[in-house]
């Protein structure tokens, strides 16, 4: 993906004033007349719009690619909170095929037997009243065979899927026996925090494991890929001039740990703080008094040890 290069009043790409200069702040409006935008640049809402490819985001998506084409019957892609995965997800779904059916379920929790319940709401099975764990197998079971018939796939996304159960998911091993000889009905994909790679290492679940046959954990960015990441963002809400100082960016690629959420978290605060002020420049000052003011080190998983 080409990263738009963004200029400064001169036309200049990469100067920056050793001070920003203060302007007199507009009567009312958002920041984003301030700044020239067309939206905010830093929601922390998952958007693949503004989706930036680091190296890291590339090699995660290439794994869900070639988990899909070669048919794995559960992937895994895992990542620290905010780390992007929920983004990679959607732009996924957003360019799926017409003949991948696709069914969401996040945050799924509960016992043993309740899955189903999630996984047919997901799939648009509306059925009404109580419903017996074999029935409503049987729906499941009728509704991927009549998917393959028609030719399509049928691919299960379970986000936040640490917070599956170890029965849960050991009964997500027993839907993927559902494939056999050359009829594959069903892809499982698991998104979740680390905690998620923790459980599928206990010895219980080393059937679950064996089927996992495309695995991936996405970490935060490094420091070089953030600069470019909050251009990408700045150029992708309408941005035609530099905002951030490239000293800026630095304090916020080592105080961010390199999660896009966190950086997000951090540039939007420090274009409200800039607006407040009159200021056209976020430099270090203004991160630095977000970073302290917001307790965004608090924000960051601190290494092991």
């Amino acid at each position: 993906m080409v990263v738009p290069i963004l200029t400064d009043e001169n036309g200049t790409a990469g100067g920056v004033p050793e001070a920003d200069k203060p302007t007199a702040k507009p009567a009312g409006g958002l920041y984003l007349q301030h700044f020239g935008l067309t939206e905010r640049p830093f929601s922390l809402q998952p958007d693949p719009a503004y989706l930036f490819w680091s190296d890291a985001h590339a090699r995660a998506y290439a794994m869900l690619e070639y988990g899909l084409a070669s048919f794995a019957p559960i992937i895994v892609i895992t990542g620290e909170i905010g780390a992007g995965k929920t983004t990679l997800v959607r732009h996924l779904l957003s360019s799926a095929p017409d003949n991948l059916h696709v069914g969401l379920v996040s945050n799924a929790h509960g016992h043993r037997g309740q899955i189903l319940q999630w996984i047919l709401r997901a799939l648009g099975d509306q059925a009404d009243g109580p419903m017996s764990y074999v029935k409503r197998f049987s729906r499941f079971e009728e509704y991927l065979r009549r998917q393959t018939e028609a030719g399509n796939r049928t691919l299960l996304v379970f986000d936040e899927a640490q917070n599956l159960s170890e029965k849960m998911l050991e009964e997500l091993r027993c839907f993927s026996n559902l494939n056999g000889g050359n009829v594959e009905m069903l892809q499982i994909l698991l998104v979740g925090q680390p905690e998620l790679n923790d459980m599928l290492a206990r010895p219980r679940l080393l059937q679950f494991a064996q089927r996992v046959s495309a695995k991936h954990h996405l970490p935060g960015m490094p420091a070089e890929a953030v600069r470019p990441y909050i251009t990408h963002r700045l150029a992708t809400a309408g941005a035609r001039s530099w905002i951030f100082t490239p000293g800026a960016c630095d304090l916020v690629a080592s105080s961010s740990g390199g999660l896009p959420r966190v950086i997000n978290q951090i540039c939007d605060y420090a274009l409200v703080y800039a607006f407040a002020e009159g200021r056209t420049v976020v430099a270090n000052d203004l991160v630095e008094q977000v970073i302290e003011e917001r307790g965004i080190r608090a924000l960051v998983p601190r290494p092991e040890g």
